[in-house]
């Protein structure tokens, strides 16, 4: 006898409509999404990368996408608050499982992962990754860069990862961005940095609306000045969860205090609404490290507002199925 309401992560027919699944219960997949490695039909879709070997201080980022995954399962009943979209039930958004690769093989994983994130955006997808240490950022950016020339880098972040390398092969989440910006991926002067409350003296170009510069400011105005930076442009948007502050996500591997609140984080999410997003990925979440779960849901809530301001862009251009 069939159950109702049952697994729909593999049993619901197409892709939209909110989900009727007890949270406690069934395959959990982002949102209750359908997986799906078909993306014919898809609109966009969540990508986990369970990658730690680029962490310098705490691993166990790996485990990341399967905690945010089990997080989103409470906000797949609603509409998501806040927004005048709901990609729930207006756009086909399908969980594509994760990124395989050998992880005694490090050297070949930046080439891996960046032909399966070019593979997925050749049909037209875009892309939401689930980390996974920062590092990851660096081979995604470079397929989406070889899709749609180079990007503004909209970047939420305690560190700038924009530490000086001579050494371009290096896999680090610390100096990802140092190459991005000399190998042309991204425009340093349409590029904004946000949260940052760590030491680094050559910006290299980027723009930068530290901590303490959103704490005087406020989020509303904070957004403003993004929307201003970026304008138009094609932008790719990564949240490293320790752009938060511990209080709110103290499972993470580099955690630094004085950074966003929670509350901070989704009004500026909110505000940059109409910006050109083509790609994102929500990062650096380490679930062993907080007992709570507070993490795992604030990288989930992240996730889903990043969907969101996608598809408030596509309902502003006229693009909605």
């Amino acid at each position: 006898m069939e159950s109702r309401n049952s697994d729909e992560a593999i049993t619901r027919e197409g892709f939209r409509g909110h989900t009727s699944e007890a949270s406690y219960s069934g395959v959990v997949s982002f949102l209750r999404r359908t997986y799906s490695r078909k993306l014919e039909h898809v609109d966009l879709a969540v990508a986990g990368v369970p990658f730690d070997c680029a962490t310098s201080n705490r691993p166990g980022t790996r485990f990341g996408p399967r905690a945010i995954r089990e997080a989103s399962v409470l906000q797949g009943y609603d509409a998501p608050y806040g927004w005048d979209v709901d990609p729930l039930t207006e756009l086909n958004i399908a969980d594509f499982g994760d990124f395989g690769f050998d992880y005694a093989r490090i050297s070949e994983f930046p080439r891996q992962l960046t032909d399966f994130i070019a593979d997925i955006i050749k049909t037209d997808t875009t892309v939401l990754v689930l980390g996974g240490d920062h590092y990851i950022t660096y081979p995604i950016l470079r397929a989406h860069a070889e899709s749609f020339g180079p990007l503004a880098l909209l970047q939420f972040d305690a560190h700038s990862d924009t530490w000086p390398d001579s050494n371009p092969e290096r896999i680090d989440h610390g100096t990802m961005f140092y190459h991005a910006v000399h190998r042309g991926l991204v425009k340093p002067e349409l590029s904004v940095q946000v949260g940052i409350r760590t030491s680094n003296s050559d910006t290299l170009g980027v723009n930068i609306l530290d901590a303490r510069w959103v704490h005087r400011n406020g989020p509303e105005r904070t957004a403003r000045r993004i929307r201003e930076i970026v304008g138009n442009h094609p932008v790719y948007l990564t949240f490293d969860i320790d752009a938060l502050d511990p209080a709110f996500a103290p499972g993470t591997g580099t955690p630094v205090w004085g950074g966003l609140t929670s509350a901070q984080a989704s009004v500026i999410l909110r505000d940059i609404a109409g910006i050109n997003l083509v790609g994102m990925d929500v990062v650096e979440v380490s679930p062993q490290y907080d007992v709570s779960g507070a993490t795992a849901v604030a990288g989930a809530h992240v996730a889903t507002d990043l969907i969101c301001l996608w598809a408030t862009g596509k309902k502003m251009n006229g693009e909605n199925g």
